[in-house]
């Protein structure tokens, strides 16, 4: 409220059946959501986003059927709020939602062709862009043989040559590849906004701060010259939203380890690496003023019998986050008892250091010595005063760093 930051809001794809089928539910929808917060003073909220990926090809079509319709309903109910002209609204699509071997080639799936049709027939009627999620860390990831130098900025030897054009690097080969699909729809002049992308820093092979910092520098240094793509030259996208802001302890790990360490600040709010954001020498700002809890640790009680460990280790990670243990993750090669240890101090901060929340019976311990060791972090917990009366000078945590035409908007 009163930031001046641009807001996208978001409809889970688990709401759209039902914004789909009233218009009751969608001006209510409206009204709670969006108008109640555009006042004087208020939130400059500027797209909204319906569904998050609902084309994924693991979702197997169950959505389809009502992005259309949701997205007519809530037009109509933003048209009765007199916020049609302003907030637009927008389908964020996975890079899944079109394939080709070369980007010239670029088309979406033959089963989305219809829908995606009506969708982008929609948008350009309504002055919205196309949202895209893009990132070359998945496709790394998912692909041994992937080039690693193809995902980063810095130059490649596997470039890929298409026809007169050749691609350096992963981001401008799918940017093109969606708009070769676009123009094969007719929209080849569309402006797309990239709703995602990112670099994981922990939690699987490839995922840490060092890749982390190239990818992301590379991305802002590459957006802000200005090049565009080879079938976009000079034009860069409109928006990009680097993901994310902080980590997610608690977010699904199903594709991954590393879903939960996409932040490029850790969860105190403090910057994880040096990130130039363009706009002369403004890098990354740490959190001020924030409290944490005493500097204590619980770690595994040295001269006890750990072989009954298991089902106190799984009760700390069903809680508290333990992908960092997993192969590729930072505190993957500290040793069993390291990893007893870290998953009791997990749990014992999120337990706000409760004396009982390290027994664990009798196979925990409290210490006053950090046991961190190398790359592996053990985090002391956050007072409540830090997330309550100190929020006002943490108010960039809730920022998106967002590019507009090439301008870093942003608070610090």
């Amino acid at each position: 409220m009163g930031s001046g930051i641009q807001v996208m809001v978001g409809i889970s794809n688990d709401m759209l059946a039902t914004l789909s089928s009233s218009t009751m539910a969608s001006d209510l929808w409206v009204r709670q959501n969006v108008s109640r917060y555009i006042v004087k003073g208020g939130v400059d909220i500027r797209y909204v986003a319906v569904g998050n990926e609902p084309f994924l090809s693991s979702y197997a079509g169950q959505y389809e059927s009502y992005v259309m319709p949701a997205l007519l309903n809530l037009q109509q109910s933003l048209a009765k709020a007199n916020l049609a002209g302003y907030v637009k609204l927008v389908v964020p699509c996975n890079a899944d939602a079109y394939e080709s071997t070369l980007p010239s080639q670029g088309a979406f799936r033959p089963e989305l062709t219809q829908i995606i049709t009506q969708i982008v027939s929609f948008l350009n009627s309504n002055g919205s862009p196309f949202v895209v999620n893009i990132y070359p860390f998945l496709s790394l990831y998912a692909n041994a043989d992937f080039p690693q130098e193809y995902a980063f900025f810095e130059g490649t030897t596997h470039s890929i040559t298409d026809g007169p054009n050749v691609y350096y690097n992963a981001f401008d080969g799918n940017f093109d590849t969606l708009v070769a699909a676009l123009s094969k729809l007719g929209y080849g002049q569309m402006p797309i906004v990239i709703g995602e992308v990112g670099w994981p820093t922990d939690g699987a092979i490839g995922a840490n701060l060092t890749a982390a910092r190239v990818f992301n520098q590379g991305l802002i240094n590459h957006v802000l010259s200005n090049k565009g793509t080879p079938l976009r030259p000079g034009v860069p996208p409109v928006d990009i939203y680097l993901f994310s802001l902080l980590d997610e302890g608690a977010k699904s790990v199903l594709p991954g380890n590393f879903e939960r360490h996409w932040g490029i600040f850790s969860f105190d709010g403090q910057a994880k690496y040096a990130l130039n954001l363009g706009s002369g020498n403004r890098f990354l700002k740490n959190a001020r003023n924030v409290q944490y809890l005493p500097s204590r640790w619980c770690v595994a009680n040295p001269s006890t019998d750990l072989s009954e460990v298991t089902n106190h280790m799984k009760l700390a990670c069903s809680v508290a986050d333990c992908t960092t243990l997993n192969y590729g993750g930072s505190c993957n090669a500290i040793g069993a008892k390291g990893n007893i240890s870290y998953a009791f101090n997990s749990y014992y901060q999120l337990q706000m250091q409760n004396s009982q929340s390290c027994d664990f019976d009798g196979l925990g311990m409290v210490t006053f010595l950090d046991p961190s060791v190398g790359d592996c972090r053990f985090v002391v917990g956050l007072t409540d005063v830090s997330s309550s009366s100190h929020r006002p000078n943490c108010r960039w945590l809730i920022l998106w760093f967002l590019i507009l035409w090439g301008f870093w908007v942003f608070a610090a």
